[in-house]
């Protein structure tokens, strides 16, 4: 069976010490790699193309937050891990619309750490329910329409400007504005947050 190739992205040296050093000591894992902060965790994401990716929010240069896009625009593929002590609700909930599958405390153990690496390694989502009751007292999104709701379904779907103009009979400008003003309700940049943001809100079905 082929080892789980983890990724560290964390600004702590003594941190990523003592992760490489549990995650190495596990029969099915090694560490592939190591970022002291979010910009070079990018850079060793999309050359180490690792089975997960650790990552802490709180870091110099780039934050978790904006890494995990940046790694998500060019690899969607790739399954992230949060690690952090952040408590804003905000920022963990930024966390999953920029793509990460699961979300922990640093205060974890390690057998949860551990367990949290393989599940997420399965594609499975980790969040706690500590991450979650925090992330559920995040403010509400602003409501869509019916309209928009449909198109939201949409685009979760994977369907194209082009595709929803014809569903919807209208223009592809059309499309795009309303696009633009679904994701400005939802406080998102783009279809990918979107369509986490839709699935944490349960606005769509999976």
């Amino acid at each position: 069976m082929d080892k789980i190739r983890v990724l560290i992205v964390d600004d702590h040296a003594i941190v990523r010490m003592g992760m490489v050093a549990l995650v190495n000591a596990q029969p099915n894992m090694e560490v592939v790699g190591e970022a002291k902060n979010g910009e070079l965790g990018v850079k060793a994401a999309l050359k180490l193309k690792p089975d997960v990716i650790v990552m802490d929010i709180l870091m110099p240069v780039m934050n978790g937050v904006d890494a995990t896009r940046a790694i998500m625009a060019e690899m969607p593929q790739a399954k992230v891990l949060i690690l952090t002590t952040s408590t804003t609700a905000s920022e963990l909930a930024a966390t999953l619309t920029a793509g990460a599958i699961g979300v922990i405390p640093k205060t974890t153990s390690n057998q949860t750490l551990i367990s949290a690496i393989r599940s997420v390694a399965s594609g499975k989502r980790v969040v706690t329910s500590e991450i979650n009751e925090i992330i559920d007292n995040d403010e509400p999104i602003q409501d869509l329409t019916e309209h928009q709701l449909d198109m939201l379904t949409s685009i979760v779907r994977g369907l194209t400007n082009a595709d929803i103009a014809k569903q919807f009979n209208v223009s592809e400008n059309t499309v795009r504005k309303a696009t633009s003003t679904i994701f400005s309700k939802l406080g998102v940049a783009n279809r990918t947050e979107a369509t986490a943001m839709a699935f944490r809100k349960n606005l769509v079905k999976p």
